[in-house]
This record gives structure tokens, sequence and C-alpha cells, in this order.
């Protein structure tokens, strides 16, 4: 059997409540699991059994409002791990190279990475209330990889307070952490971001509108890269040729 429609006659106010699916395969007599797309979520109706007809369901009900926050939670954390962060990033690691950016260059990530937490946040918490509200609907990694997220996330915002100073010490250390933990935030929110577009199981174009952003922020990082390796090039030449002049006693004092 190539599928199988599930009709379902749930409780309702002055009649029942119609539920439709069409699942892939029946195995055992038993419908498999449907499809999470927005028709599928949307198949229901209410049945009037006195007067035999049939109504579409309002955006207002439950169901519809359930679908709603999930797409709330998508975007914001969509837009949150998986735009500002990387900008954020991409500011900190190619504008620093530029004397003329300092310390702008550090304004921007700081700015970009704090509206990034506090919009990732939200999404986190709309996501920890989907689960509340979806009794016996688990997903697992996706909701494993969230929390990982905004621990790690939590963790990057409390280090702030313990950034040493430059010429300190444990400063290479501080760095070394907040790198590592920063690119790990980065890639395991875009993951969970795919993750999360194939259970709503959303439609191609938002899928290829958050491609063709992330392939913008790429191109610019690839673009910024080539620029920053030429600067530092061109500065340890000009540091070099410095170095140079001085030992050969061009830039010291001439004796009396």
């Amino acid at each position: 059997m190539a599928g199988a429609v599930l009709a379902l006659l749930l409780p309702a106010l002055g009649g029942a409540g119609v539920l439709n699916q069409v699942g892939p395969a029946v195995t055992d007599g038993v419908p498999a699991p449907h499809a999470m797309a927005g028709d599928n979520l949307a198949a229901k109706a209410k049945l009037d059994l006195l007067t035999q007809t049939t109504t579409a369901v309002s955006s207002d009900d439950g169901g519809d409002s359930i679908a709603k926050k999930r797409n709330i939670h998508g975007v914001l954390n969509a837009v949150s791990w998986g735009i500002l962060l990387p900008m954020g990033a991409i500011f900190a690691r190619y504008l620093k190279t530029f004397r003329s950016a300092d310390p702008a260059w550090f304004y921007l990530h700081v700015t970009c990475q704090l509206i990034g937490y506090g919009v990732g946040v939200s999404g986190w918490a709309t996501g920890i209330n989907l689960g509340n509200l979806s009794n016996g609907i688990t997903y697992t990694l996706h909701r494993n990889i969230g929390i990982t997220v905004f621990a790690l996330a939590t963790l990057q915002i409390f280090a702030l307070f313990l950034r040493p100073k430059k010429e300190h010490k444990y400063r290479v250390y501080w760095n070394l952490y907040h790198h590592t933990v920063g690119y790990a935030v980065i890639i395991l929110g875009i993951t969970n971001i795919f993750k999360g577009m194939a259970i709503l199981g959303v439609e191609q174009r938002w899928r290829t509108a958050y491609v063709a952003a992330l392939c913008v922020l790429g191109f610019a990082a690839v673009i910024l890269e080539a620029v920053a390796w030429g600067v530092v090039a061109k500065s340890r030449r000009a540091e070099s040729k410095t170095f140079g002049d001085a030992s050969n006693g061009h830039h010291l004092p001439r004796s009396v």
C-alpha cells in the first residue's frame, strides 16, 4: 500500500474536530508517521454532526497557535545563532587587522554577540515552551544541541567579565578558549537550524534564503581573509625594513 489516509474525530464544541493525515506507508496495519509540512499541520476541520457540515478551523485554534510558535522559534534562532553571531565573529577576526578600525571592531563584535545572544535566548525559551506543549513528541538531538548552544553561549557571556588584559600572561589561554567556544557555538547553531528546518518541513524557498545568507557571509569572510593576510604581510615587511635600517644605524643618532 503506497499511502494511508487517517481521519480522526476529536471532541469539539457543537460537533467534532476532524484531523486528516496522509502517511507514507502502513506497517502491520498501522499508519506510519505523517509529514510535518505546513499543509499537514493545517489538515483539520470542524464537523457539525447535527447539520452534517464542515468548517475550516480558525487560525486562533490551538494547533495553529503551536505552528506559529514553531515558526517564531525557527526565525529567532536562525537570525541569532545563524546570522548575528557569525557576523560578530567576522567583525572580530578581520576588522581588528586595520588599525583605523580599533576599537570600533570590538564594539561591533560585542554588539552583534549580545543582540544575537538575547534573540537566541528568546528562541531557546520558545523551544522549551514548545516542548512542554508537545507531550509525547521529543526531538532529542535537536533539543540537546539547542541546550548545548545555549549553555556555551551563556558561558561566553560570563567569560567577558573574566577577560584578562592584553599584557596578562593568561590572556593567550583566554583567547584560545574564547575562539574555540565561539566557533563551536556558531557551528552547532547553524547545524541545529537545518535540523529544525527538517523537523518543520519548511518550504524550499526558506532553506534557499538561509543558505544564500550563509553564502554571503562566507564570501565576505573569504574576501576579508585575503585582505587581512595582505595587510599583515605588508605590515611585517615594513617592520622588517625598519628593523634592518635601525640595525644599520640609519635611525640612530649620529655621534658628535
